[in-house]
């Protein structure tokens, strides 16, 4: 039997020691930032919607210009753009929901799995309402249950998402940035 030689035990101990603090170093410094009170900044443009709701549960009924109520749960895994105008949607109303129609555009392979639904009185233009149907759901609230997150500004919109099971994801009050929101759908919608 052979007696190992200190030097080399010592020297491929080292070795391992070494390996090992490479894969740990990652770790120790991720519970290090999170004891600190960091975390890795994944903030959304819109806002949560707390306490969480999902309106399929709660039945919250959306009635679509044929007459059918609109489905929450969707059979497919599609998230749900909801639009909401103020009063009086017109032509600032009306660039919003362009920009939010352009946005489920740019999601380019992706954008069947968004579904744009505008829910209130459609603009009073004929050729902007006849320029809606080309990518939106037209419906409304017959309970008044979205009314909270309606703008109350004249030529306004707000919007909320909804996740394919009914759940309401966030909530983008008036005036919120389209860029921001298509950032957001990138992230949700892979």
């Amino acid at each position: 039997m052979n007696a190992a030689d200190p030097a080399a035990l010592r020297k491929s101990r080292l070795k391992l020691l070494l390996v090992a603090s490479i894969f740990a170093a990652p770790f120790v410094l991720a519970l290090l930032l999170t004891l600190a009170g960091w975390q890795p900044g994944a903030k959304g443009n819109g806002l949560p919607i707390l306490p969480q709701r999902n309106f399929a549960q709660e039945q919250l009924p959306v009635r679509l210009a044929d007459g059918k109520d609109w489905a929450w749960r969707d059979s497919e895994p599609r998230l749900t753009l909801v639009a909401l105008p103020g009063p009086d949607c017109a032509a600032r109303c009306y660039a919003a929901l362009t920009a939010m129609a352009k946005a489920r555009v740019l999601l380019n392979r992706n954008q069947s799995r968004l579904r744009l639904l505008y829910v209130g009185t459609p603009p009073a233009d004929a050729r902007q309402r006849a320029g809606m149907a080309n990518y939106w759901q037209l419906g409304a609230d017959t309970d008044g249950k979205l009314a909270a997150w309606r703008p109350t500004s004249p030529d306004s919109v707000s919007a909320v998402l909804v996740e394919s099971d009914g759940t309401a994801l966030a909530r983008y009050p008036a005036g919120f940035d389209p860029a921001g929101l298509l950032k957001d759908l990138q992230k949700v919608i892979k």
